[in-house]
């Protein structure tokens, strides 16, 4: 499965140029509901890098809407928000949600020291912002669902299957628990975890990774992982250099939501939609089928759904010529016949 996930973005990077270059409105729906988009909203300098949210707020007669928050895939490497454009855009206008389009640092940010721990607090503490600050956009922070497509799935599923590892203490040690970047002011990491606080109401799992102690043995840290060239810096660990997955495997697991499935008695997880293209080499529909058993056998409410002929990305803005995928032909149909009426039926 990783073997072959940098080679396969290593191909999408000249359609993900072209998808770039183009507007937004070329992708555009008319939908159901006036959509206000808030660019930019800057939530937190993590380490010196800011980061910011894109927030898409629809006119609707509601006081308080259901709330989807995404976080965007590139491998850990590359891209930003803006290849989650369409898609928040359709969710906010067709379902009225309020949708919360999320950056995280990359692995290559803060000259190439960005570890893959940070890159996860990022993600809780991105989460826990939207909480605290959501209502004042229109959203609702009782009713919320996390998305993200492949890195950005598998980020995903760390807010499930780790939201609760949480010490001020930062990762290290036995316990290799998160900080998140940003905290409610006057709370613990602890308590967050105490209360919960990362906990969800429902989750999207657009083609997702979830064994990171794989992909680093698979090479993905390598300099023959293309990969790192495309986001112009040098190959390395994603836990730097004195970590690594053969004499240190507990620090890839920790990062890996396939090593943490709770049974239901234990902790109950929020229902999942899993979905994949039946021709997808990045993030194979075995591999994603193999986690949803883990899921189904550890009593977790999780569906499946395999797409006939669709390979990977296609939930990205635009076109990707290289996956013979475009967002209008086969995202769309996704959304309206099985992610909203999921969303609908659990927030």
């Amino acid at each position: 499965m990783f073997q072959t996930l940098y080679q396969a973005i290593l191909r999408r990077i000249p359609a993900l140029a072209l998808m770039l270059a183009l507007p937004l409105a070329a992708f555009a729906h008319p939908g159901h509901y006036t959509v206000t988009k808030h660019d930019n909203v800057p939530w937190v300098v993590a380490d010196g890098k800011n980061l910011t949210l894109d927030i898409y707020s629809p006119k609707t007669d509601d006081t308080k809407r259901p709330v989807v928050v995404i976080y965007h895939g590139g491998g850990w490497l590359i891209n930003n928000e803006s290849v989650m454009d369409a898609m928040s855009q359709y969710l906010a206008e067709e379902g009225g949600y309020v949708v919360a389009n999320m950056n995280y640092r990359l692995l290559p940010d803060n000259d190439n020291t960005t570890t893959m721990n940070e890159i996860v607090e990022d993600v809780f503490g991105g989460l826990l912002w939207v909480k605290a600050h959501i209502a004042e956009y229109g959203g609702d922070p009782s009713r919320i669902a996390v998305t993200g497509d492949s890195a950005g799935g598998h980020l995903t599923s760390m807010i499930l299957t780790r939201g609760r590892a949480l010490e001020s203490d930062g990762f290290g040690g036995e316990s290799l628990g998160f900080t998140p970047s940003w905290l409610p002011e006057g709370k613990t990491a602890e308590q967050v975890a105490a209360e919960d606080g990362l906990a969800v109401q429902a989750a999207v799992v657009s083609y997702g990774a979830f064994d990171m102690l794989a992909a680093a043995r698979g090479g993905f840290e390598s300099p023959q992982n293309m990969f790192w060239q495309f986001a112009q810096t040098d190959a390395r660990g994603i836990f730097g250099s004195d970590i690594n997955p053969q004499d240190h495997p507990l620090y890839y697991q920790a990062v890996s939501p396939v090593y943490h499935i709770p049974q239901n008695s234990e902790y109950p997880l929020p229902p999942q939609l899993h979905h994949v293209g039946s021709e997808d080499t990045t993030t194979p529909p075995e591999a994603v089928a193999a986690y949803v058993d883990k899921l189904k056998a550890a009593g977790q409410p999780a569906t499946l759904k395999i797409y006939e002929g669709k390979n990977h990305a296609y939930m990205d803005t635009g076109c990707l010529e290289v996956f013979g995928s475009c967002f209008d032909t086969h995202a769309v149909p996704v959304l309206e016949k099985d992610i909203l009426p999921f969303l609908e039926a659990n927030l």
